[in-house]
């Protein structure tokens, strides 16, 4: 099992992006301390309204994750989530790609359908397009990225005989897609690298229009239909699982040690990968004790 350290966010509109510490000092630190994988989110345009329940702030992740390669040597360099449909596909490619060949073939890309409205309205994306938009997405990312010349018309574009290079270190670019649904499970299973379920409960899936997770065991009997999907379908590669764990107590990384240790052994053998670690707090002081903490209890004992 491999742990990614999600920045902090800025809940509401208060505050500073950076309140939590510079983006390349945090991601040296993610690394000395065990981290295998650093991750930001997106949201462009976020509505007060979300912001006043809770919602936070981010930066564009790809500009952030251009840093933490700046800073760092083997880190994975992760969005968590970027929203497809918010972009044309070919600028997401292209930027993805950029970013993969500065840094040696680090980028994981993160993808998530989304589900604000207002956001989607504010970028002039139409909301009930996001699932065709997101299918559009899977379509060229690929093909872009292979550096050879192939035509897409989309609902909105229509690229003929287009040829992007250089071509990505990495071929393809690792797609891990978010949500809990039986569509996003499908679409992780038949054309993505990685799946990122929502944890949280379900107060937080009704807010991101998707499914609950559910149990542990639910979590692992997902897994298990993802895999032999994938297998159904012809493919032989890994399909990554990566989780939030997100219980408030892990915030001070002393504290119930055994009862964190035990989840965190529980998530692994239901098949899970990857987890998420994260804090708030709005003090550089803070983070770096969290990192050095979560480090030194966990990262040298749990596998």
């Amino acid at each position: 099992m491999r742990f990614i350290y999600h920045y902090p966010e800025t809940a509401g509109y208060e505050g500073d992006l950076l309140d939590a510490g510079p983006l390349p000092e945090i991601a040296a630190a993610t690394e000395r301390n065990g981290f295998d994988g650093f991750s930001l989110s997106e949201h462009p345009a976020p509505g007060a309204r979300w912001l006043a329940a809770g919602g936070h702030q981010t930066l564009d992740p790809f500009i952030g994750l251009a840093f933490v390669a700046a800073a760092t040597e083997r880190l994975r360099l992760i969005t968590y989530l970027t929203v497809a449909p918010y972009r044309n596909p070919m600028l997401l490619a292209k930027t993805a790609a950029s970013l993969d060949i500065l840094s040696g073939g680090r980028v994981t890309v993160g993808l998530g359908t989304g589900y604000q409205k207002s956001e989607f309205h504010a970028l002039g994306v139409d909301f009930e397009e996001r699932n065709i938009l997101f299918d559009e997405a899977l379509d060229v990312l690929p093909r872009h990225w292979s550096g050879e010349p192939f035509s897409y018309t989309g609902r909105h574009f229509s690229a003929r005989d287009v040829i992007a290079r250089p071509r990505p270190p990495q071929q393809p670019i690792p797609l891990w897609i978010g949500g809990n649904s039986a569509l996003s499970r499908r679409r992780v299973a038949e054309r993505a690298q990685g799946w990122i379920p929502m944890s949280g409960g379900a107060e937080l899936a009704t807010t991101a229009r998707t499914p609950s997770l559910g149990s542990v065991p639910e979590l692992a009997r997902k897994i298990t239909e993802i895999r032999a999907h994938a297998q159904e379908a012809g493919r032989t590669d890994h399909i990554d699982v990566v989780y939030s764990y997100s219980d408030e107590s892990i915030t001070e990384p002393t504290v119930d040690v055994e009862r964190h240790t035990a989840a965190l052994a529980e998530l692994g053998e239901a098949g899970v990968d990857w987890i998420v670690i994260s804090n708030r707090t709005r003090e550089y002081r803070e983070t770096l004790d969290f990192i050095e903490g979560f480090g030194t209890t966990y990262l040298a004992s749990v596998t």
